[in-house]
């Protein structure tokens, strides 16, 4: 089967298109044959050497896919081969062949077409466990999500949305605040050009954000802190502002604030699989109705992985970016 690998860090370069022998399943897995994955942010983290695969992980890009299952391990039960089915994965997307656990394993929901459910899973099981799983997210609360204009932001301002929460997000450009603005969010914030924690305060009569979603990290900690409201949780998933920040722990006590760092990818089979199972439960139900849909930017053929990760390098998209067999 092909292959897309990153043997060396580094830029566009570094991702090779190699042959890999194909994957067998053992007890507990399947094989999809992928026809769609996605390029999340920490696929190009991971070509720059910057975000390495999990213990026992495969080296093979690509943490979400969609296809048609191929084969089928021992004990496992729903899943039989010819089944359409997407799936989450600590890696291996970029590959023609796709070997994932059973648990992870998740129907394609109604009126979606297999290429788009390729981009469905990392951003589905990242907002909805982030957000509501952990984070809580109510009715009524309002949700401050940067990065709006992303896989991840697009798909938390509609979900977020259709659940009864107000929606504040920040994006880079008026042609991605219209966009966010059109899937539900109450205030688009350009943070070029303004304060997005005195937007917050203005939107919310100075009450502040219920539930941050943060992919920034250092850069973005204290404004996080200081945009929270009272009993206000600021879920941090990505570092592309930075590791290392100060905390004002007495702001953070004044307002009984908690901080949250998570990463999905490296969380044991068994919490992944619960995740997907609640995702398909309360999601997809969702995305069958038209109230929450991916955004697809480009979709490009396995081949042209170095142009699909150039456009996610230059963050001038919008939605995902969708690569196919």
């Amino acid at each position: 089967m092909r292959a897309v690998t990153a043997p060396e860090p580094g830029g566009l370069e570094a991702l090779v298109l190699t042959e890999r022998p194909d994957p067998e399943p053992g007890a507990g897995e399947v094989v999809l044959d992928m026809r769609a994955t996605a390029v999340n942010r920490a696929d190009t983290m991971q070509r720059q050497g910057h975000y390495p695969p999990p213990p026992g992980a495969s080296d093979v890009l690509g943490l979400e896919c969609s296809g048609v299952i191929s084969a089928v391990g021992d004990g496992v039960e729903g899943w039989s081969v010819g089944d359409e089915a997407c799936a989450l994965l600590a890696g291996g997307g970029y590959a023609e062949k796709v070997l994932v656990p059973a648990g992870q394993v998740m129907p394609v929901p109604d009126g979606v077409d297999l290429v788009a459910a390729g981009a469905l899973p990392e951003v589905a099981c990242t907002v909805w466990s982030n957000v509501f799983m952990i984070a809580g997210l109510r009715q009524g609360e309002t949700l401050l999500v940067h990065g709006g204009g992303g896989g991840i932001g697009t798909f938390a301002i509609q979900l977020a949305h259709a659940l009864g929460a107000r929606v504040v997000t920040t994006a880079g450009s008026e042609e991605k605040l219209e966009v966010c603005r059109s899937l539900g969010a109450d205030v688009a914030v350009n943070y070029k050009e303004q304060d997005f924690v005195a937007e917050v305060k203005a939107a919310t009569d100075g009450r502040g954000a219920d539930v941050v979603l943060d992919n920034m990290g250092a850069a973005y900690l204290s404004r996080n802190v200081d945009a929270l409201a009272t009993e206000g949780r600021l879920v941090v998933i990505g570092l592309q502002g930075g590791t290392k920040a100060e905390l004002n722990l007495g702001a953070l006590l004044a307002k009984r604030g908690a901080v949250i760092a998570t990463s999905l990818r490296a969380r044991p089979v068994e919490d992944k699989a619960a995740i997907c199972a609640s995702v398909v439960e309360h999601v997809w139900p969702l995305v069958a109705d038209g109230s929450v849909r991916t955004l697809v930017h480009a979709t490009l053929p396995l081949e042209e992985v170095r142009e699909a990760h150039r456009i996610m390098d230059a963050s001038d998209h919008t939605g995902k970016i969708v690569l196919t067999s």
